[in-house]
Order: structure tokens, then sequence, then C-alpha cells
């Protein structure tokens, strides 16, 4: 259909995932276990309009964020930990047109590296660059993309304990230009909600 406009991806896709809120649930521990197990709470069976308003799907998880420095000047040693409950959209975006390719859907609390090898990359492109977060870096994620053609620009991770070499820093000094790409597409999205 894209082909058809006129639009022909050759400049690589970008891939990334944003958490989607959706209204806080007030569900006994009792009901958080059914809903875990997929099971629907035994007094919402009767009620369909109270079922019609609980959101089974949604899941519950950690965004971490970079601590605010203080008055002072000095910066916390942790960062924040904020709850979040919702949904995950993953997508994978064209470089140039920023159109999306490819998206999923999931609950929250899914990983951003595993849904990479799960149809997020689109084999039509003929640019076989991907650039993505330290979220999509794994030794599962790199062999994926070998076999089958894609050439990985995905950021290197910090070593533990240490300070990330120079080299590694510009590298994802430059995939990030490119990168942010995503993160409009994103904010189009927030906008038109």
């Amino acid at each position: 259909m894209l082909r058809e406009a006129g639009y022909i991806p050759m400049s690589g896709q970008i891939v990334d995932a944003s958490l989607v809120a959706a209204p806080r649930q007030r569900n006994t521990n009792a009901q958080k276990a059914d809903i875990k197990a997929g099971r629907i709470p035994e007094h919402w069976r009767d009620k369909p309009a109270k079922l019609s308003h609980k959101d089974r799907d949604a899941r519950w998880t950690l965004k971490f964020t970079k601590a605010k420095p203080q008055a002072d000047g000095t910066i916390p040693a942790m960062d924040l930990a904020i709850p979040a409950f919702g949904y995950k959209n993953h997508i994978s975006i064209d470089r140039r047109f920023r159109l999306i390719r490819c998206w999923k859907t999931t609950d929250a609390s899914a990983h951003d590296g595993a849904r990479l090898r799960e149809g997020l990359l689109d084999r039509s492109n003929t640019g076989s660059n991907v650039w993505a977060d330290t979220a999509y870096r794994s030794a599962a994620n790199e062999h994926f993309m070998e076999r089958y053609g894609f050439v990985s620009r995905v950021h290197h991770k910090k070593p533990p304990h240490r300070d990330m070499p120079i080299r590694t820093r510009r590298s994802n000094a430059g995939k990030s230009v490119i990168r942010s790409r995503v993160e409009h597409v994103f904010a189009d999205q927030k906008s038109c909600m």
C-alpha cells in the first residue's frame, strides 16, 4: 500500500516503545490473583456492567528516571522508580519518512527487547540498519538481526561500576541523533489523543 503511494523504505528502521497509561484499577488481592491467572473474579461474572469497566489486560511496571539535582547542586546516588499501569506501544518506523512500518501492543510489564524478534522489524525495508536504545541490546537480538541481514545500530550499555569508554559514548551520541526521530512519532501520537 505504501509502495503504491510512492513511499519506498530504503533508509533503515528505528525501533522503540512507549508506555500508554490506563485508568488504575481498585481491586482486592483475591481479584488481582484471579486476573493474573486469567480468570474472571467470581463477583464480576453476574455483573456485566462492572466487568465492562475493568481492564483485565493492563499490567503494572516500574519506569526508571534519573534523580533531579538537589538545591545545593548535588545529585542523589539513586534513580527514581515510578510505578505505571497500562500498556506498551512498540513501533518500528522508517528512518527517512517516519512512517510506522510495524507495531505491536503489549501490557506494560512486557520487556522491550523481546518484541524485536516477534515481527517488529520490517524485512521489506531495503535499508538494513536498525537503530534502538539499550533495552534492545542482547545476544539473542544481535544474533537474530545478523541472521536476517540487519545491521545493528543499537546503543551499547554502560559497563557496571565503570565509566563508559569515550569511544562508546561518542558512538551512542551519534546513534541518538538518528534514534530521536522515533520520539517525534510518539509525541505526535500523544498530542492526537
